[in-house]
């Protein structure tokens, strides 16, 4: 049984992710397996918000090289999530405005 913090693993704070805050879209890093409705739940019980839609995107791996050696970076899951117009706006962002 995965819990609210399994699904949420951290903010994607960028300039993108910073531009949506107006319009009550927050950037999350979310686990590989999480789906849609999962992911607004897990919104809704840590952050005590309503959520109205959630986008997901599937980040894909890139390549990237450090000296002679080659690699990829890993492949991760980003979902943006879009509150309700009555809905009050998550703390943690406001301070990033």
């Amino acid at each position: 049984m995965k819990t609210a913090y399994d699904v949420i693993q951290k903010p994607v704070i960028t300039e993108a992710a910073i531009a949506n805050i107006q319009q009550k879209k927050y950037t999350f890093r979310v686990a590989n397996d999480a789906n849609k409705i999962e992911i607004k739940n897990a919104v809704e019980e840590i952050f005590g918000v309503e959520v109205e839609k959630v986008t997901t995107i599937t980040m894909k791996r890139k390549p990237r090289r450090m000296g002679y050696h080659y690699g990829y970076t890993a492949q991760w899951k980003k979902a943006i999530v879009k509150l309700t117009a009555d809905s009050k706006t998550i703390e943690f962002f406001d301070s990033l405005m």
